[in-house]
């Protein structure tokens, strides 16, 4: 009884820090609306967390147990659409057409072809572990953002495309939900947060030894920020 009071109230500590993960790119997007144009931001990230949402709220949905997983998953697939909507209004017209047939394929067929195989061709428990296995592969494959960021860092010993506080929210969002996984043993969420957390500590480490460089140029604080959510979607939201 105590484990589980535990694990719900670490979750809820969880679905808040995710939900202001989820937030944080609204300057950009404040900005998209006022200049009615997306600029040079790619809607990628965004559509590829629309998809990891999708993924982990019917993971939550279908594992017993799984309701704080699929409550801030569900209010993620609210908040990635409304900016892939935003990038399909105001996007130029090639951007535009390559946003909509990503979402068409990604948002639309892999999620309703992953919905329908794992509910008609496979047993509850083998359906947990099918879409548990989706879903911790993707936000594997989505760390490739942090690794390139990094990468970037050491390359330049600058931190200037890394912003601090994106790198601490990855260390924190993957803290606080592998640390839930461990309560309610589950790997398939507990697997690709560890990573998180720890590309997040890594992260942390090399703002350390290189926050005292001198940037590249003069790019303010709010441009390194959009950049660098551009450049590395915080895809491991639980």
């Amino acid at each position: 009884m105590e484990i589980l009071s535990l694990s719900f109230f670490v979750g809820i500590i969880g679905n808040v820090i995710s939900v202001l993960v989820f937030l944080s790119p609204i300057g950009t997007f404040e900005r998209i609306i006022k200049h009615k144009s997306t600029e040079d931001f790619q809607s990628l990230p965004y559509i590829c967390t629309l998809l990891n949402s999708s993924l982990w709220t019917y993971y939550g949905i279908t594992k017993p147990g799984g309701l704080l997983v699929a409550t801030v998953n569900g209010f993620g697939i609210f908040v990635e659409a409304v900016y892939v909507g935003l990038f399909l209004i105001y996007a130029p017209k090639k951007m535009k057409l390559k946003t909509g047939v990503l979402v068409g394929i990604l948002n639309v067929g892999f999620v309703a072809a992953a919905i329908v195989v794992t509910q008609l061709a496979l047993e509850s428990e083998t359906q947990i572990g099918a879409i548990g296995l989706m879903c911790s592969g993707l936000n594997i494959i989505m760390y490739g953002s942090p690794l390139a960021a990094m990468k970037t860092v050491v390359r330049t010993k600058s931190v200037e495309y890394m912003p601090f506080f994106l790198s601490f929210f990855l260390f924190l969002n993957g803290g606080i939900w592998a640390f839930y996984a461990s309560l309610m043993h589950d790997y398939f969420l507990g697997v690709p947060n560890g990573i998180g957390c720890l590309l997040g500590t890594a992260q942390l480490l090399l703002y350390a030894i290189y926050k005292n460089a001198k940037p590249s140029n003069n790019t303010s604080l709010q441009g390194l920020m959009e950049q660098g959510w551009q450049k590395e979607p915080l895809i491991s939201q639980c």
